[in-house]
This record gives structure tokens, sequence and C-alpha cells, in this order.
């Protein structure tokens, strides 16, 4: 039987209902959300079927504001009957919650146009049958296998994923649009002299035919755990680290988290004092675009249904804005600026989406030969960061540099330093790649203390 077509338009039926039963149930304003999604993903291992994943679900959530009161509550029961009593309870518990001052829908003069999805260009048509995909993973773990000293592959994965998200509120506003990711992943564990190591690579993109041959990430999965092969263990020293760019993301998301709006209202930022202050280096750039065709998270308005736009988040090392949601915004007397993030079941929340650390103008390897000696960090174990004073530690394993190269492998070491301090010493490489909602080039950084043997 032919599924049924994922589409944003055939859930406003379901939002109009949710409204109009929480106004019959007495709420004064609401907003809703739905969603529906499929996925369908193939696990092989040892050139068998280990897994197949497939799920589909809708999923609804209701928000009601009495006054200052609000409430929210959620369902993956569509009916009638369940919508109903979806309202009487938001509306019951909404009636005993404590007054929120700053809650509530935003103005009409703020809401977004309904459309824009199109542009973004976010959905691909194309469908891959359960064949194909188990086809894509045995060709992830035999290119994997291919590598010498690879001596089994895990996780082989090929995955295929559509979803549609739908948004309404009782003053009017009612849009969706509708995504797809088709993915590739692998791990790969290499194995010399009784040693043992594991690596992994991955991708996803928005289109089919804009992922690599799955051969190519089954080597570089494989070529990377052989590459780990043989590691030691290094002194303490001080010394320049390079966060090799498939980490180097979280540098980003600790700042993304330090300048969001719920952080800098309860005051437990580090950069609570820093709006129009140099916080980079001046050659630093750090940017987002919601509306990037293709991005990993665009969206055309935010989770409050609010305009959303191209803009720096740090120019030429300087703080240019907070992260703010409606709520976060009359909390500080400021307006919004379109970083609502709306979850099934909670409050808008706070988020940014299609980040990016410009690159900079030397590869990872030039560098390597500028500092002559440091650490490149190619994994990271159980951050921790205090969020008050950007105190930073984290457990690393990755290479030593020596004489401007990649050395050999190193583990079981720890880094530690501050935020302010790496962010002020940074250098981003030229290796950027726009694949994920939060992006970053290779980052050198100083100022770091290396704890080893």
């Amino acid at each position: 039987m032919k599924s049924e077509p994922i589409t944003a338009e055939a859930l406003f039926p379901t939002l109009d209902a949710l409204l109009k039963a929480a106004k019959v149930a007495g709420a004064e304003t609401a907003d809703a959300v739905a969603t529906h999604g499929r996925s369908l993903g193939i696990a092989v291992r040892d050139n068998a079927l280990e897994d197949v994943d497939s799920s589909e679900s809708r999923d609804i959530g209701l928000r009601v504001m009495i006054g200052k009161r609000q409430a929210c509550v959620s369902s993956s029961d569509l009916s009638t009957a369940s919508i109903q009593a979806l309202a009487e309870r938001a509306v019951a518990m909404a009636k005993l919650a404590p007054e929120d001052p700053y809650c509530g829908l935003p103005d009409e003069s703020l809401l977004s146009e309904p459309g824009g999805a199109e542009a973004l260009d976010v959905w691909d048509d194309t469908q891959i049958n359960p064949a194909a995909l188990k086809s894509r993973a045995h060709d992830l773990e035999a290119a994997a296998l291919s590598i010498p000293g690879v001596s089994q592959a895990e996780g082989a994965n090929a995955s295929w994923t559509t979803s549609a998200f739908s948004y309404a509120t009782s003053h009017g506003f009612r849009d969706g649009w509708r995504a797809s990711r088709h993915g590739l992943s692998v791990s790969a564990i290499a194995q010399k002299d009784g040693a043992m190591e594991r690596d992994y690579d991955f991708d996803s993109a928005r289109y089919f035919h804009a992922l690599p041959d799955p051969a190519i990430i089954g080597r570089h999965a494989g070529q990377r755990a052989v590459a780990r092969l043989g590691s030691r263990q290094i002194p303490s020293a001080n010394l320049p680290i390079l966060f090799d760019e498939r980490i180097a993301g979280s540098l980003l998301s600790a700042l993304l988290g330090a300048i969001s709006g719920p952080a800098i209202t309860r005051g437990v930022s580090f950069l609570k004092d820093d709006l129009g202050k140099a916080v980079f280096a001046p050659h630093i750039q750090i940017l987002e675009d919601p509306l990037l065709p293709r991005g990993d998270g665009s969206r055309p308005w935010d989770g409050e249904a609010l305009n959303v736009k191209k803009r720096h988040i740090i120019e030429n090392g300087v703080l240019k804005t907070w992260l703010l949601n409606m709520s976060s915004a009359r909390q500080l007397g400021l307006d919004p600026t379109g970083h609502g993030t709306r979850g099934i079941g909670s409050p808008p929340g706070v988020s940014a989406t299609n980040t990016w650390i410009a690159a900079g103008a030397k590869s990872p390897e030039q560098l390597m030969a500028d500092i002559g000696e440091g650490f490149l960090i190619s994994e990271m174990f159980g951050p921790s960061l205090n969020s008050n004073t950007g105190d930073y530690s984290v457990g690393v394993s990755g290479f030593k540099i020596e004489n401007g190269a990649r050395a050999y492998p190193v583990s079981e070491v720890t880094i530690a330093g501050n935020l302010r301090d790496m962010y002020k010493t940074m250098t981003a490489a030229s290796d950027l790649k726009m694949d994920s909602a939060t992006n970053a080039p290779s980052l050198l950084c100083e100022g770091l203390t290396l704890a080893g043997s």
C-alpha cells in the first residue's frame, strides 16, 4: 500500500481543531504545533542485514494562555476526542500555573508572512527503497574493510527521512514546511599487536544526489581508525591546540549557549556584559543564515512565527547580538531577534541555526607548520564548561604535532583553559564544511594546558 504523502498542509485541519478546542475550553490565546515524520534506515554487519529501522509518527502540541499564566501539553493521538481532552487539560493546568509576566504570543505586527519555505529548497522527493539503502550500507562496510589494518566495521547505515512541521496561532498565523534528509554513516575498528582503535565517518544532505559515494565515507572511516593505532601518552605541557573541523563546532556551540536570551536573563553567562564588545580576535567572523538554501537547519520563520534573517553574530571579533525569543526579549526590554524555537510539549525556547565561523586563509597543514609544535584534537570526551566563568576542560585524543606536521597518535589526555582566552587567540583554517546547523573549520587556539602523563 502506498504511503500517505507528508505535507505541511495536511496538518492544518489538526491545528485548526486544536485552537478551536482551546478557545471553547477557556483559553484567551493559544498556539499549536503538529508534526508528521517518516524514516527508514538499513544497517548491515559482516555482509549481512543487521537492522531495519522504519518509523512513522504524528505528534501535536498545544500551548494555552490565560492572562499571564500558560501551560503546554502534547499527544500523539490526533482524534477529535483526544484533541478536546488535550485542550481541556491544558486550560486546567494554566489556571493553576504560576504567573509568568513575560509569556504570551508576539504582537501581530511582528509576525512573518506565511510562505517562504519553497525558497529554502529543503525538500527532495526522491524516495529510496529498502533494497537500495541496503546496497549502500554494504558499500560502506566493504569500503571500510578494504583498508589494510581494519578488522571490523560496525554501524554501516544508510538512511532516508522526511518530515513536515506546521504551526498556528489564535491570532491568525498558520503555515508550515516539509524537509528531507539522506544519510550515510559507518564506524571502523582497526587492530594491530593486540591494540584496537575505532573511528568513524558520516555525511548527510537534504538531496540524495548531494551525498558522496558510500565508498568514500567507508574508506575515510577505515583510514581514520588505522591512523589512531599505536597511540601513546605524552607529558603535560602548554601547547597550541588545533581542533579538527569535525569537533571544532563545539566551540561555536558554547558561544551560542552563552549568548542565548535565557542565559543572559538569568545572569549565568560569562559573556553577559559583553554585547558590543570585542570577544574574539579581530579577524574572526561568525554568521547565521536561517534562510540558507538546503541548509541543515533552514526555516522560513522562527518558532514563534517571527521573521528571520542572515546576520553577523560576531563581526570583526565584536559580539553583535543576543539570541532572543519573545520571552527573553520582553525581560531584557529589547526587540526579539527571531531565535525562538518550538518543541511539541514545551514553551518556546531559543536557538540559532545555520551558524558558521568563516573560513580563514590557511589550511590546517599550514597552521601546523606555523606553530611547529602543538596538539591536534580529533575526538573529545565529556567536555565541562563553567557557564559563569568560561572555564573549560575536556578529555581528548588526537595527534602530537612536531616539526610542523602531524607526528603520532595520542590518547588519554585532557586540555583545559578559558573560553575567553581561547576566543581571543583563535585562528580559523580554510577547511569549512557546511554540513550541519553549527559549522566551523579547524580552529587553532592558544593558551591551553594539556595534562598528560
